[in-house]
């Protein structure tokens, strides 16, 4: 069933023209994730559906009392109350409920003389009971323990609102409006803020949502997960696809060459028709004239076919000045902490030429912290950090700190390379997309994603053999992620990076380090290989000490089984509910032949549409018991 249609939806902000044509449907408990390049409209047309922004033209159809939660319309709080408060809050009408029940309850001990008040009293805590079961009367108390747990906010519980960071109160308004259960969940980058445990938990309770769910993400490997149906907003429209994102890449490049194959033959025939008209024409006979005009109104007549178009996407890729020797870094007992908080304590680490290491853990476990140590911008408490011989290290730091605000993006860049001249620098800008005047935009200006091309920009001109990245992936849209993970892949040097992206992570990992419980703890393989590993309760490949265990088992195995049997089950009810509307169009058909007495004139074929009808009739009541039966199953 349709709970959402966009019809040719628009939005401009001046003479940007944002949305074009955009239309598309969800269907109720369908989970459709939005991708698209940074800039696209994907927020805007967020806040349409949500009625946050109006459209400039074009309709949106929700259905009649459908409860839609947007997180973005969550963020008020007041700062006053607890974390633990606020979730609660979301059932003070279950609450108000139970006190009711309890005055009933009462109220029915003292009528036990009076019949009829007290069957009034039970009619009313009949229904009264309905409502609280329906609400989770009985379950909410744990569900809300269980966002707090599942969010990473249980330590928080009675802190005031007021003092949380802005990831945590962002995790807080989703737990919030998680709770309310919607029946229509729109998510802005909902896995912003979490750590990679917190996403796993959002992923296992999306899949067992009941509602639809429509989100934004540049987590791929949570698209993959959750999501069902793919759009994607492309030049101001949107194109959807059955699947998830791996499923849409394949398909997306698959439709593109199928486009672009139809355009260049339509325009290969229509160059080989004009230079049949123009040659007519030069015959210049009346017969050949009447011939060339005959093929230009023919000509005239042909739809053309709209060039296919990409947008435009970063390229580049890392090169190196020189070999570093075997041993990268070995690092020693290090220690870091601040006040009575110890970060890790007797860390050990050995890293060798070429590999390609993904750091994890918790938020707040210290791993940037970490990276800061290895290259002396914060100071070890204890311990020792030594670099091996020929190692050129490149830093990218997550918030760009390292960039000047004051100065032009051009300036930035040739400030730090100033042998080089000005038409290679501006090359290399133009590789991340700066062109044009967008050289001369001062950095401040520049969004998280804009500086992080410029960053990038800068560490692709060092040519380090040894990259330390810290999130690097943040704030790039996916196409430009998966042109940094091609980059990495060619990247002849030594990486290690701290991420939550666990598809990036994939691509590039040979080796996990995950940072718990003050230890660092090695893997071998890419984030599959370690899920797979601790899922198992298997020891580490390498020769790290141990890390405490912590709570490994709310981290379960994505079931990818289940998730295809659902999406088989959604494509058989579609398969099912056309074939029964195609069939209903023949009996209704039938059915008004049958209503005609000319019909009657013949009754040979009479009787033959008769029998056609009643078997039509029951391959419809077959038809809607697969389906009743489809639907029905779990």
């Amino acid at each position: 069933m349709i709970i959402l249609s966009l019809q040719g939806i628009r939005k401009s902000f001046g003479t940007n023209e944002v949305l074009k044509d955009v239309s598309f449907t969800l269907q109720d408990g369908e989970r459709m994730g939005m991708v698209g390049v940074n800039g696209s409209g994907k927020s805007t047309l967020m806040k349409i559906i949500a009625g946050e922004e109006t459209a400039d033209a074009g309709t949106v159809s929700i259905q009649k009392g459908l409860k839609i939660g947007y997180l973005a319309q969550q963020g008020e709080l007041s700062g006053d109350e607890t974390v633990l408060r606020v979730l609660e809050s979301v059932f003070d009408p279950i609450v108000a409920l139970e006190k009711e029940m309890r005055e009933t309850e009462e109220q029915m001990g003292e009528a036990a003389d009076d019949p009829e008040l007290l069957r009034r009293l039970g009619s009313r805590y009949d229904l009264l009971t309905r409502e609280f079961e329906n609400g989770n009367g009985y379950g909410w108390r744990s569900a809300v323990q269980g966002v707090l747990a599942g969010l990473d906010l249980r330590s928080h519980q009675d802190m005031k609102t007021g003092l949380l960071s802005g990831g945590e109160r962002t995790r807080l308004c989703l737990g919030r409006m998680l709770l309310r259960n919607p029946d229509l969940l729109l998510l802005d980058e909902p896995t912003n803020h979490l750590d990679l445990k917190s996403i796993a938990w959002l992923e296992d309770y999306l899949l067992s949502y009941k509602g639809a769910v429509l989100v934004i993400s540049h987590d791929r490997y949570f698209m993959d997960h959750v999501c069902g149906r793919m759009a994607e907003l492309l030049m101001g429209s949107v194109e959807t696809y059955n699947g998830n994102y791996s499923e849409y890449l394949a398909k997306r490049t698959e439709v593109y060459e199928i486009r672009m194959k139809a355009w260049q033959l339509q325009q290969k025939e229509i160059a080989r028709q004009e230079a049949i008209i123009e040659m007519f024409r030069r015959f210049n006979r009346e017969k050949s004239i009447r011939l060339a005009e005959s093929r230009e109104k023919r000509l005239e007549k042909v739809e053309r076919l709209e060039k296919p178009q990409e947008e435009s996407a970063i390229h580049f890729h890392f090169e190196t000045r020189r070999r570093t020797g075997d041993d990268v870094l070995i690092v020693e007992g290090l220690k870091k902490g601040y006040g009575d908080r110890t970060l890790f304590d007797g860390l050990k680490l050995h890293v060798r030429a070429g590999d390609r290491i993904a750091l994890i853990g918790d938020n707040g476990t210290g791993k940037s912290t970490l990276l800061k140590c290895l290259i002396r911008q914060e100071i070890p408490d204890a311990g020792t950090v030594r670099w091996g011989t020929g190692v050129d290290i490149g830093y990218y730091d997550q918030h760009q700190a390292g960039l000047n605000e004051s100065k032009t993006v051009l300036d930035e860049v040739w400030d730090r390379f100033p042998k080089m001249e000005q038409y290679e620098i501006r090359g290399a800008l133009g590789q991340f997309l700066f062109s044009g005047d967008d050289v001369f935009m001062p950095v401040s200006t520049l969004s998280g994603g804009e500086k992080g091309r410029v960053a990038l920009t800068e560490l692709m001109l060092r040519k380090d053999n040894v990259l330390l990245l810290d999130e690097p992936t943040n704030h790039l849209d996916m196409d430009s992620r998966e042109v940094l993970e091609e980059a990495l892949a060619g990247f002849p040097g030594t990486i290690i990076a701290i991420s939550h992206d666990r598809y990036f992570i994939n691509r590039f990992a040979d080796k996990v380090c995950v940072l718990d419980g003050e230890r660092l703890k090695e893997y071998l393989g890419n984030y599959d290989d370690y899920f797979e590993k601790i899922s198992r309760e298997q020891e580490p490949d390498g020769d790290q000490p141990l890390m405490t265990r912590t709570a490994i088992d709310k981290e379960k195995k994505k079931s990818r089984e289940e998730q295809r049997r659902i999406n088989e089950r959604k494509e058989k009810l579609k398969a099912l509910e056309k074939q029964i509307a195609d069939r209903e169009a023949e009996a209704n058909a039938l059915e008004k032949l049958l209503a005609d007495p000319d019909t009657y004139r013949d009754p040979a074929r009479s009787a033959e549409m008769t029998k056609t009808y009643n078997a039509l009739k029951e391959t419809i009541d077959r038809l809607y018991g697969q389906w009743e039966e489809a639907e029905s199953e779990e």
